[in-house]
């Protein structure tokens, strides 16, 4: 029996595809450190703060939207509902309104007044929860109350993107690295919200039998540290303040096996290292780019000690004007999180 698509699925794919043809890839930042890069060690960040929605999460909206068409679960005029943190719900925001679908996302009362912002300039409508652990029911039940598709993020981000290439965002790593002076990364270091982007990226090292490694700095108050330790799925914690990754649950779509290493981060670390990145590179950052530098100075610290040269590579994952409220606010920092004066100059040390 052959497939025929509806003339609105045939449009719909037909317009994902299209805005992706407008989209040039995001910029790999080569980030030279004196105190690195003069004994062979070279650090990089992929911008992906230069899509069309401002974050790394728009490659995720746009496979999981592609997924969910094909798979016939969005029908012309569904209502896509979501739970996040709020950076997928940006994207998915500007997706659904490609499509003229109504939009509803679910996150933590926490979220940033930027991503908010965005999400209903989209389109969007948001709902709140008290804390991250809340969102995953409300989404279900507003799916079911509008007849609408809970496109749950969390259990499909690392089966939507072909991990094998495709324009994906680890063979786009490894085209650009191609003439730098260690292509092959040793380290690629990122942060797991849903565990999809680490789980393409360890797919794609292997599948191409490259030597490179994935390391996952997780935040304090997320599990995916200690689960990737133990195995233990039924795992729960207080999650994360670090907006955007380590979740309080094992979420379906981080593969563990496909981490080499986790790092357990101090969240006054992350702020620290997102102030003393911001200043490096002239422009703001945001708190999960923060958490990828602590991993990136740490296996360069720990390569330089044993004489090792290579390079390492990280993401850039959204720009740091989101954050001016909160983690760019010395007083909210001080309230929030404590002081980080030492932080900063644990990470000065490592600079030196």
């Amino acid at each position: 029996m052959s497939f025929a698509p509806s003339s609105w699925l045939d449009s719909a794919i037909g317009l994902i595809e299209a805005d992706y043809q407008r989209s040039a890839d995001t910029h790999l930042i080569a980030l030279p450190l004196p105190c690195f890069a003069g004994i062979g060690i070279d650090l990089y960040l992929k911008d992906e703060s230069t899509h069309p929605t401002g974050s790394l999460k728009h490659r995720l909206a746009r496979s999981l939207f592609l997924y969910a068409l094909c798979n016939g679960w969005l029908r012309q005029g569904s209502t896509v509902v979501e739970a996040s943190s709020g950076s997928t719900a940006v994207s998915e925001a500007y997706f659904a309104r490609l499509l003229g679908l109504p939009f509803i996302a679910v996150m933590p009362r926490t979220t940033s007044p930027e991503k908010i912002a965005q999400i209903e300039f989209y389109g969007g409508r948001c709902e709140f929860c008290d804390n991250a652990g809340q969102v995953y029911e409300l989404a279900q039940s507003l799916a079911v109350q509008t007849g609408g598709h809970y496109m749950d993020q969390f259990t499909y981000a690392e089966r939507a993107t072909d991990w094998r290439g495709n324009n994906n965002i680890a063979q786009s790593m490894f085209s650009q690295m191609a003439r730098e002076r260690h292509p092959v990364p040793r380290w690629i270091v990122v942060g797991a919200g849903t565990g999809g982007t680490s789980a393409t990226i360890g797919r794609y090292v292997r599948y191409q039998r490259h030597a490179t490694q994935v390391c996952v700095p997780d935040p304090q108050g997320s599990v995916f540290g200690e689960y990737h330790r133990s195995g233990d799925a039924s795992l729960t914690g207080p999650g994360s303040r670090i907006e955007g990754i380590g979740r309080p649950r094992v979420e379906a779509s981080f593969i563990r096996t496909l981490v080499d290493r986790m790092m357990v981060v101090q969240d006054l670390d992350s702020v620290a290292a997102m102030l003393m990145l911001s200043d490096l590179l002239g422009r703001k950052v945001g708190p999960s780019t923060g958490t990828n530098f602590v991993g990136m100075l740490e296996l360069a610290t720990e390569m330089r000690e044993r004489g090792q040269q290579g390079s390492i590579l990280s993401l850039l994952c959204d720009a740091g004007e989101r954050y001016l409220p909160n983690y760019h606010d010395a007083p909210w920092v001080q309230f929030h999180l404590g002081d980080c004066t030492a932080a900063l100059e644990r990470i000065r040390q490592q600079l030196t």
